[in-house]
């Protein structure tokens, strides 16, 4: 055991020696709207493709849209990629969902041939799934300092729940004091900052929690804004060439289903979706741990400061002391990104 720790020691120093640094994963906490829009789903099998190959660690999926199906989809989906464990945290008394076809809702009632559920659960018991908040200080508190990267791709509720959250068994520390402490980086799908007449959905959908965010929130927030995402179109032909021989897939259900019943695209089965979600993502693993990778798929701001107006409007000023800066792309990086997505999404996932 001596000798075994003396190696690792040795291992240790030398990189230090030689001014390099060992490499950590993101510790990644997934806030999630599923159901919305079909491009959660791409973000979160492109979660499960990170954990097959070991880039991240997905500590929690975080749900800040009210119901039973948004928590049975991602249990159907934590199942079938072969991640049946990972926590998920529910919202209770949040903003109302306005959605007349949801997938999410559709793909968990799918039966088979044989009238049983087209997809199998994990067996755990989805009454008794704690309330995000609580998922939150609990994985939060039990996390080194400046460790995990919040990737917000959804609604605000939970998060401005989680700062004004009090002391409780798992920390003594307020929600603010948890954040500050705990969280490396919030990196959030939401806004436009190109045109601050645009009331986003993200934060439209909740625009007080929303400003409460973004005026309280202590550590670095980086915006994946509604401009960059809609650029980066994932190909439905994608879907339709490259799972024709997969076993029955709740994300290629998802997808179809969604993209069918959206009200902006065209009755073609395999419609080309806007990849807002995933954008989100990628920046969080793959760019802000790296600023050369990072070049290839973003620009990013200079530091300032993003104010909700009370319309749920987003407008940005810069400021040396601020800690927002909001992402872009031009249109080499916008096909590096579509490239990227699809890379992962069609990639065989370790289950299958």
């Amino acid at each position: 055991m001596k000798k075994a720790l003396y190696a690792i020691l040795t291992v240790c120093l030398v990189f230090q020696a030689c001014g390099q640094k060992l490499e950590t994963v993101p510790d990644i906490i997934l806030e999630t709207d599923m159901g919305n829009d079909v491009d959660d789903v791409l973000a979160l099998d492109m979660a499960y493709k990170y954990l097959d190959e070991g880039k991240i660690t997905l500590s929690a999926i975080c749900l800040d849209k009210q119901g039973t199906a948004p928590a049975e989809f991602v249990d159907i989906m934590g199942a079938w990629y072969g991640y049946p464990d990972i926590p998920v945290g529910v919202l209770n008394k949040g903003a109302e969902d306005d959605d007349d076809d949801n997938y999410a809702e559709a793909v968990a009632g799918m039966k088979g041939p044989d009238g049983k559920p087209l997809f199998a659960r994990s067996g755990r018991n989805l009454d008794t799934l704690p309330e995000a908040v609580e998922l939150y200080r609990k994985i939060l508190a039990s996390k080194p300092d400046n460790s995990v990267t919040i990737v917000s791709i959804g609604f605000t509720a939970n998060l401005a729940r989680l700062l004004d959250s009090p002391a409780d068994r798992y920390s003594k520390m307020t929600g603010l004091e948890l954040v500050s402490r705990k969280v490396k980086l919030l990196c959030l799908m939401g806004g436009n900052i190109a045109d601050t007449t645009f009331c986003e959905y993200n934060l439209r959908k909740d625009i007080d929690t929303s400003r409460k965010v973004f005026s309280e929130w202590p550590t670095e927030l980086v915006v994946s804004p509604f401009e960059l995402g809609v650029k980066v179109k994932f190909p439905g032909t994608s879907i339709r060439d490259n799972f024709s021989s997969t076993p029955e897939h709740p994300m290629v259900r998802a997808y179809i289903h969604g993209s069918s019943h959206h009200p902006d695209v065209s009755s073609a089965s395999f419609p080309d979706r806007p990849c807002w979600d995933p954008t989100a993502l990628i920046y969080a693993v793959e760019a802000a741990p790296d600023p050369d990778i990072a070049a290839g798929y973003f620009g990013i701001s200079q530091a300032g400061k993003i104010k909700v107006t009370p319309a749920g409007q987003t407008v940005f000023t810069a400021d040396p002391s601020g800690k927002h800066r909001y992402l872009t792309t031009d249109s080499l990086q916008t096909e590096a990104l579509t490239r990227r997505i699809v890379e992962l999404v069609t990639m065989r996932p370790a289950n299958y």
